[in-house]
């Protein structure tokens, strides 16, 4: 039996965020809406930030289960004051980060089992709510989804914008 995200003869198998949402309610996100995502991961917080300044960005939202990194300056107080004294506002939304499982799955090259497993994250009420909540917060100023993946494509944010943004124009930026 094939897994979701498993290539067979150039072809792969669909994950739940292959086909993005066309009813409901996040197909009503402003098509014109723009959202930016960037991950820390090989940065520092200066070039981090030179890079949402670049872009126009005026808000950050962290979408981290756990905002703590080893690395300087990246954990959750210390990355929202420099954020703060850069003039750009800084918003936690734990709900939708990736669970535990999610995250054991991904660091064990099993993407595939990290999309199914943050398809489900997302479907609960909890994480319904905070979701909404970003479109919102991206509608109000230029706002960048964080996480610590600098690829995109390895990283739940996009998985969490094809869901709930799918219609929006999605600009990935790199520091």
């Amino acid at each position: 039996m094939l897994s979701e995200g498993e290539t067979v003869a150039g072809a792969t198998v669909p994950t739940p965020f292959d086909k993005p949402r066309t009813s409901g309610y996040w197909s009503r996100v402003a098509p014109n809406l723009r959202i930016f995502t960037i991950g820390y991961e090989g940065t520092t917080v200066p070039e981090l930030i030179a890079a949402l300044q670049a872009a126009g960005v005026r808000r950050v939202i962290d979408v981290r289960a756990l905002p703590l990194s080893r690395r300087p300056g990246f954990s959750k107080t210390p990355l929202s004051g420099a954020l703060g004294e850069a003039g750009i506002d800084y918003v936690h939304l734990k709900a939708l980060g990736t669970p535990s499982a999610g995250r054991t799955a991904a660091r064990a090259g099993r993407h595939a089992d990290m999309a199914r497993i943050y398809a489900g994250q997302l479907e609960l009420p909890e994480a319904m709510v905070p979701a909404a909540q970003m479109i919102e917060l991206a509608t109000e100023k230029p706002s960048a989804i964080l996480c610590m993946e600098r690829q995109p494509r390895e990283c739940h944010r996009t998985l969490l914008l094809k869901a709930v943004a799918a219609h929006a124009d999605i600009v990935d930026l790199f520091a």
